[in-house]
């Protein structure tokens, strides 16, 4: 069949994520595709490709292209006005990826009624945010893991036992903070905590940020002397050498946080996890077997310290997350889009 799929936000093709940080629904986009093509249909993108060009058995064009006038599936990315782009089509999608209250919003549910949109969640806490009623087609579709995370070498933790940190600063970084500084680092006095924050990091070259995040920056440049690390994020292939050294991915979280991707990625690799049960986070680990899952300062800090410091319980907690996080790829969910328009 022949599948096109559409997104207007920025720029980026297939090839992006593996040298280049790309947020997590981006990344899910640029995955798709390539997926599809294995599976036997012809597809196309229509995005904001810095070139238009093949890859991967695709054809990534240029936002300002020819418009086609006709496709078989159309699979429109987080916006509904993108339902229409195409005039002609048997199936048309609206795959998204945030809390979707929205989608009750008059004109939006005119527009999905008028086009009889298929809409697509990322798991079951993502489609419980659509309150809407009326709809018919509806599934939640769990995204895959990219192939170099599920490749990824064995783990090889760093000498100085090293946490991560990847959620965004305002989604729980000023809670995490507290905790490491008063709980985690007293009793694992070596250890790191890598934040990987682009926002951080261009303030450590200057740039202003704004009040909200600048609050959170300033108490985390405070507690460097607790062994706080600034980090940028990477594109795959950086980020899977990175995890591959640490020994804990702490997961602050936030309710309205519908994917929890770089969760997903770091369970591949091997990272045992310790999280609050926030937004999807539930869908994305194992409870107690691939990470721990609490929002009680104390437990949430007693997991943490015997991943970073216990050996036994760290090798056993990381060979169950590596099994669940690899256990899904790309090629999976698209067997499942599939079954939505074929």
């Amino acid at each position: 069949m022949l599948v096109t799929l559409i997104d207007d936000s920025i720029p980026f093709n297939g090839l992006t994520p593996a040298s280049q940080p790309l947020g997590g629904a981006e990344k899910a986009f640029a995955s798709l595709p390539a997926a599809l093509a294995r599976a036997g249909h012809t597809v196309r993108v229509i995005n904001r490709t810095p070139h238009s060009m093949g890859i991967e058995n695709v054809s990534w064009v240029h936002w300002e292209g020819r418009r086609p006038p006709i496709t078989e599936v159309l699979i429109a990315f987080r916006k509904p006005r993108l339902l229409e782009f195409v005039r002609a089509t048997t199936a048309r999608i609206l795959w998204l990826t945030g809390p979707a209250e929205y989608l009750d919003r008059p004109q939006v549910k005119d527009m999905l009624d008028r086009t009889e949109a298929r809409l697509i969640f990322l798991g079951r806490t993502h489609q419980d945010s659509y309150t809407g009623t009326g709809h018919a087609s509806l599934r939640n579709i769990s995204p895959g893991v990219r192939q170099e995370y599920r490749d990824a070498g064995d783990m090889q933790p760093s000498e100085t036992p090293t946490a991560i940190v990847t959620t965004h600063p305002k989604h729980g970084l000023d809670w995490l903070l507290d905790v490491w500084t008063s709980r985690i680092r007293p009793a694992v006095p070596n250890a790191e905590l890598h934040i990987y924050s682009a926002s951080f990091k261009s303030a450590d070259g200057g740039n202003t940020l704004p009040d909200d995040l600048n609050t959170i920056y300033q108490k985390a440049l405070a507690a460097e002397k607790d062994g706080i690390v600034f980090k940028s994020p990477a594109g795959d292939r950086t980020m899977v050498e990175d995890y591959r050294r640490a020994r804990v991915h702490l997961y602050p979280g936030s309710e309205r946080e519908m994917y929890c991707s770089t969760l997903a990625e770091t369970q591949a690799v091997g990272v045992p996890a310790v999280a609050r049960p926030m937004g999807a986070v539930k869908e994305r680990v194992i409870g107690d077997k691939s990470a721990y899952l609490t929002d009680v300062e104390s437990d949430f800090s007693d997991h943490a310290i015997r991943m970073l410091s216990d050996d036994e319980e760290f090798n056993s907690v990381s060979i169950v997350a590596r099994r669940h996080g690899r256990s899904r790829g790309w090629d999976s969910t698209a067997s499942e889009f599939e079954t939505v328009f074929r």
